[in-house]
């Protein structure tokens, strides 16, 4: 890795670049481990890692995967903490919340919407909020069920709502791409609780509004 490489990384992951410390000379170790493995898996693939357009691939993947999974630095739950003390007793809904997320079976991406809702006890939070919140899950090596009841838990957990309800769809490449190559194919998946889970006009009425 050139000392620019290492200067942008240090700047962008400051996290993980820390100058003159040990954790920073393991990291960069794992670095220079990395991008020689990932040399290798150009050739093994077919190419030559020193041609035009792929001397610098394997540095330019390593950042990406540094931010395909900036979500294991910060505790997502933690975005819905600030709340405002608002009655209202109907149900709130973020819907078409956009994220990006990385498979942890075979490192491609799956990409997609998040419908939350909830219905407030006490609190309620910001909206955006809830798009960092989810941005904080998504940002990991993840499975969409597990991102699903992730989001649903910490709304849960911080915001103690009436009820709570999360629908994600999303597009899988490891689904598209490659296996089954069905590229039409979205996944859906649902986490309902308290009054969501017990009344089938709250979810009915949940449906309606993401369907419309």
């Amino acid at each position: 890795m050139t000392s620019d490489q290492y200067l942008l990384l240090s700047k962008k992951f400051p996290s993980l670049f820390k100058p003159h410390s040990e954790e920073n000379h393991r990291n960069l170790m794992d670095v220079n481990f990395f991008t020689s493995a990932l040399r290798q898996l150009i050739k093994l693939c077919g190419d030559d890692p020193d041609r035009d357009g792929l001397q610098d691939t394997p540095f330019r993947v390593l950042k990406a995967f540094l931010e395909y999974t900036e979500g294991y630095h910060e505790d997502p739950k933690l975005h819905l903490e600030k709340t405002f003390d608002i009655q209202h007793k109907g149900l709130i809904l973020v819907k078409e919340i956009e994220f990006f997320s990385m498979c942890e079976h075979h490192f491609t991406p799956f990409f997609g919407v998040a419908h939350v809702g909830y219905i407030p006890n006490d609190k309620i939070t910001g909206l955006s909020k809830i798009g960092r919140m989810v941005d904080g899950y998504a940002k990991r090596f993840q499975v969409q069920e597990r991102l699903t009841s992730q989001i649903a838990a910490a709304m849960e957990e911080v915001l103690e709502p009436e009820g709570t309800m999360v629908v994600v769809e999303a597009k899988h490449m490891c689904m598209c791409s490659r296996g089954t190559k069905k590229s039409a194919t979205f996944t859906t998946t649902t986490s309902s609780h308290g009054a969501f889970e017990t009344n089938a006009d709250l979810r009915s009425e949940f449906f309606s509004l993401i369907k419309n």
